[in-house]
């Protein structure tokens, strides 16, 4: 049986939802739930500015961002769905905003004319695995004083990995936008009235989900984004297999040096253990650096979930 909702972490579902014109009543609120009005101030709106931000560069640096808007101060917000940890994503961020902030001037412009850019990341994997909380906020501090004069950029990420709240458990709208973001395809219908009862934009935010208002044009477009992320994973479990026999060659071979001093038999199995399993933590790594899910490289590594995690 289908799912009722679709996935909003899909690429052209959140695009949908929270980057369209007639949604932006959406994306307001949820910009206001999200993020803290003693900075900003209350969000009462936005305008969508292109997201291709250097036409000239965007073929080489991916300078394409998911959503650009400017509130009515003039405050620029880029906010980006990344579903994969990609090789310098941190850097790739700052960049992004870097160029939003200098984009607003022209030539002859006075520098006063520069408004804050606030980055806001979701990612569906684990990027600072030390700190516990689902949202982290990234300022320009002294760091002396800790004070914040430098107030031109604002980083912030939301780490859906790390939020496990069930339904019952959710005490705020936060949570319930957390709950949105990574569980819509599994809401159930008591769980849906539970989460959007008192949030008129989560329940628009639903219904542009559901996919009996998708044409099949849209849909086919959904699906080849979803099978493009599938490829990448199996092309990962391709790559941890390989490896895996790779590690039964090295451990074989370091086994065989071991025998000579301890005994054939028992440095073969020493060492090719040895080898299988430092070659499991180091694909381990890898899996996890490019956002796989937990449990799949439990499941194909054999490793736990709390050695996985400790990485």
């Amino acid at each position: 049986m289908l799912d009722k909702f679709l996935d909003p972490k899909n690429d052209l579902a959140f695009k949908r939802v929270f980057g369209s014109e007639k949604n932006k009543d959406i994306l307001i609120q949820f910009l206001n739930d999200i993020l803290d009005h003693q900075y900003i101030g209350e969000i009462r709106a936005i305008t969508f500015l292109p997201t291709i931000q250097d036409p000239e560069v965007a073929a080489n640096k991916q300078s394409i961002v998911d959503v650009l808007c400017q509130d009515q101060h003039g405050v620029q917000y880029i906010v980006e769905m990344q579903v994969t940890a990609t090789t310098g994503f941190q850097k790739r961020a700052q960049y992004y905003a870097s160029k939003a902030y200098s984009g607003q001037l022209f030539a002859g412009d006075d520098y006063q004319k520069l408004r804050d850019v606030i980055f806001l990341a979701i990612t569906n994997f684990t990027m600072f695995p030390e700190e516990a909380a689902i949202k982290s906020d990234h300022l320009i501090l002294n760091s002396d004083t800790y004070t914040h004069k430098l107030q031109g950029l604002r980083f912030i990420f939301i780490e859906l990995p790390k939020f496990t709240k069930k339904i019952e458990e959710l005490t705020s709208i936060r949570d319930k936008w957390y709950y949105y973001l990574k569980y819509a395809p599994s809401t159930t219908p008591e769980a849906y009235w539970q989460l959007v009862k008192d949030s008129p934009a989560l329940k628009r935010a639903y219904d542009e989900l559901e996919r009996f208002s998708w044409s099949a044009e849209e849909l086919t477009k959904y699906d080849q984004i979803i099978k493009r992320d599938k490829d990448n994973a199996s092309a990962w479990i391709a790559h941890f297999q390989k490896g895996e026999e790779k590690g039964r060659q090295e451990g074989k071979a370091a086994g065989l040096e071991e025998g000579e001093k301890k005994g054939i038999e028992k440095g073969l199995k020493e060492g090719r253990e040895e080898g299988i399993q430092q070659e499991k933590l180091e694909i381990a790594k890898q899996m996890l650096s490019k956002g796989l899910d937990m449990q799949l490289i439990c499941e194909m590594t054999g490793l736990s979930e709390q050695r996985i995690g400790s990485l």
